[in-house]
């Protein structure tokens, strides 16, 4: 078994994929101690560690020599938050893509949104519909296999009739052949049960601070779960704490 079907495998158990998000080696390698079965690059959380904002301010080459360190550190599955692509056109998506899926990276995640001047907008169905649908046919044409995990961003924008714009996009992301459906900031019961019952893709939540336990996230029919940029923010806001109590107390005593 390939690490790619070993990956697709994690999304049809019956307990939810809790997969770790990272941003460079260290992160990625506490996570595989703690029997972590895939991690998850945090595309905001690189940016951030770079010194870049989110939104695909870092460039793909950057972004790319952080990805292969981390592959050449753990021996567990790696996915890569794709936002936008990284490119223009589906050609420039698909050329980033065939080179992560070279480096034995198993899966990406894509999003219906983009920045644009500074804001995050959804792409209109119909034009989601095309750049996905144009990305996929030239990886199959290209005999390209990774698991293409799809973001849609409704919730987390708050748009107005989100649950059902969420749906609407689901038919699309079936329709195409991708490969998982994720839907960040959805944290209500109903919703959740609303969207999990029309789709038939494995399906994936984010942390947030309503979002139900994973026991209840089992029970509704969650496939993966994730933390997003949250550790990541969790872990410096403690190490400015920590640095706080340093220059309180004139010594290193808080650090041990």
């Amino acid at each position: 078994m390939t690490a790619i079907q070993r990956f697709r495998e994690l999304h049809k158990q019956d307990d939810p994929l809790l997969i770790g998000n990272v941003w460079n080696v260290q992160s990625a390698r506490a996570y595989e101690k703690e029997g972590y079965k895939a991690v998850a690059t945090s595309s905001s959380a690189v940016a951030f560690s770079l010194g870049y904002e989110d939104g695909e301010n870092i460039s793909f080459d950057e972004y790319f020599y952080i990805i292969e360190r981390i592959l050449k550190s753990i021996s567990i599955p790696l996915s890569v938050d794709l936002e936008g692509g990284y490119g223009k056109t589906a050609d420039e998506i698909v050329l980033n893509i065939s080179r992560l899926a070279k480096a034995g990276v198993v899966g990406i995640n894509i999003e219906d949104s983009i920045i644009m001047d500074g804001t995050r907008k959804l792409l209109s169905t119909h034009d989601f519909y095309e750049k996905l649908n144009a990305v996929i046919l030239k990886l199959k044409d290209q005999d390209i296999d990774i698991f293409i995990n799809v973001r849609i961003d409704p919730f987390l924008l708050g748009v107005e009739n989100a649950t059902e714009e969420t749906v609407g996009r689901i038919k699309i992301i079936e329709e195409v052949g991708a490969d998982g459906i994720f839907v960040p900031c959805i944290t209500q019961v109903k919703d959740i049960e609303t969207v999990i019952k029309t789709a038939k893709l494995p399906f994936s939540v984010m942390c947030m601070p309503e979002l139900p336990d994973f026991k209840t996230l089992k029970r509704l029919g969650v496939k993966r779960i994730s933390s997003g940029n949250f550790l990541n923010g969790y872990i410096y806001g403690q190490l400015e704490t920590t640095l706080k109590a340093i220059g309180e107390a004139g010594s290193f005593s808080p650090v041990f």
